[in-house]
């Protein structure tokens, strides 16, 4: 199972990637192999603020449907516009092109509630 130790993690299966002020997201390679094969990836909230933990979309496979949960405060700046063409790119790279938004976060305290790559580990018993 692919886990860079570059990334930061959530409970709830998203990874993070830092870069200034902005947030790159999107969910782990374990989370799109429990889905299963991704047929939909929907962001509405291109745009807003939200706060941590919102729901800040929804990716749904041939399985079932899972909201996407915000890891940081902050407003969402860009969505991944090839996912809508290709959401299965999220299979096939999850932490390359099948990224699916970038947030300008507001509170970077909020960052040290992330896992690292060793807790995300301990935490789907990899």
């Amino acid at each position: 199972m692919n886990i860079p130790s570059n990334l930061k993690y959530t409970k709830d299966h998203e990874w993070v990637s830092i870069d200034g002020e902005i947030a790159t997201v999107g969910i782990t390679d374990f989370a799109q192999k429990e889905l299963g094969d991704i047929v939909y990836v929907e962001v509405e909230t291109l745009d807003q603020t939200l706060a941590k933990d919102e729901v800040f979309g929804t990716v749904e496979a041939v399985k079932t449907v899972s909201d996407l949960f915000l890891p940081l405060s902050g407003e969402i700046v860009e969505f991944n516009d090839d996912l809508e063409s290709s959401p299965d790119t999220v299979n096939g790279d999850p932490y390359g092109k099948g990224w699916m938004v970038k947030v300008k976060f507001s509170d970077a305290s909020e960052m040290e509630d992330l896992l690292s790559s060793d807790d995300y580990k301990a935490l789907i018993g990899a």
